[in-house]
């Protein structure tokens, strides 16, 4: 009995409640809470690939986010393009400024590599948030862009109701768990999880650690631009301190490290406990006490990274491990 298996029934078993869920829920509000829990699941899963495995800590994912949001906006705005092929021109170029961004950084350890992220985060929003133009590209500076209504349908990635989003968004965070657990069992993983714990042991055996983090930290920014497309189809409207703000970097890390960074199900774990507290306080909150969320969120991570410092997965494997246990010794006999 391992992690692994514990990973598996937890995953066939939300994955049942998953598929479910919209057959049960008919409350638009609970079904936008739900679409942003997968939203932030599918970004802490791909923010986990690096700041997971490979032991760094990133925080200035948001970035990502946004490049992946205005590269898709803008082309259909603009020419037409089918948000479907904006979303991988905004991956491809995420992934050019995700290797720009690694090549000096991941070199760097511990809060050196966490300030350089979010210095990249800040930068490229207020750069975002000042200008209007860049050459013929319509960015609107901070007043964002206004994607107008169309015919509803998977072609123009528009749709009535909120249904069609969520299942959307549990797809893709389905192939990236995939993804992840393909990564974590292949010999990039290994190198990763080598060059996370020990790099000097790691590299002394021959591992190139910075190529490694450089690959995940190309992986991850890819696929966290792709949610950038979703994010701005889902809600019609971007604008910099939304798409692009250190709140949204943050929580991505929050979720990862209270759910269990460097594990497959932390990331879902996290979403499921952290996002519904982050939308009910922006709910009641939100006038009053802006950033109450990330307060909780803080609060919770001091309570989980002194009695459980490997997330929430970890004494839900062990409560799994003697259940099953004691399930096989009843049935046994023994």
């Amino acid at each position: 009995m391992n992690h692994q298996h514990f990973n598996k029934v937890m995953i066939v078993g939300l994955l049942v409640a998953a598929f479910a869920l919209p057959l049960v829920v008919r409350s638009a509000t609970y079904m936008h809470i739900l679409v942003l829990l997968l939203f932030y699941a599918y970004l802490t899963t791909s923010w986990n690939i690096v700041g997971g495995f490979a032991g760094v800590l990133p925080l200035g994912h948001a970035a990502f986010v946004g490049i992946g949001a205005y590269t898709s906006t803008i082309l259909s705005l603009q020419y037409g393009v089918s948000p479907w092929l904006g979303m991988l021109v905004g991956g491809v170029l995420a992934t050019i400024a995700g290797v720009i961004i690694g090549l000096p950084t991941l070199k760097m350890r511990g809060a050196y590599f966490a300030l350089a992220t979010i210095a990249f985060a800040e930068g490229f929003r207020v750069m975002v948030e000042n200008i209007d133009y860049i050459g013929p590209l319509k960015l609107n500076g901070p007043r964002g862009l206004q994607i107008p209504p169309l015919e509803t349908g998977l072609t123009s990635f528009m749709f009535a109701t909120k249904e069609p989003y969520y299942y959307i968004i549990l797809v893709m965070l389905l192939a990236v768990m995939l993804l992840t657990y393909i990564i974590s069992r292949s010999k990039l993983g290994y190198y990763l999880i080598a060059g996370g714990e020990e790099p000097e042991a790691a590299m002394a055996l021959g591992v190139n650690v910075a190529r490694a983090r450089l690959i995940a930290m190309a992986v991850s920014s890819f696929l966290t631009a792709l949610a950038g497309t979703f994010y701005a189809q889902f809600s019609l409207y971007i604008h910099p301190k939304s798409i692009i703000s250190l709140d949204m970097s943050f929580e991505i890390a929050f979720i990862a490290l209270i759910g269990g960074r460097g594990s497959i199900i932390g990331p879902l774990l996290g979403a499921m406990l952290l996002r519904p507290v982050s939308d009910f306080c922006r709910i009641y909150f939100g006038d009053t006490l802006p950033g109450m969320h990330l307060i909780i969120f803080g609060l919770v991570l001091i309570f989980v990274m002194y009695y459980q410092p490997r997330g929430l997965q970890e004494p839900l494997s062990r409560m799994y491990q003697r259940l099953f246990t004691r399930k096989t010794l009843a049935t046994t006999g023994r």
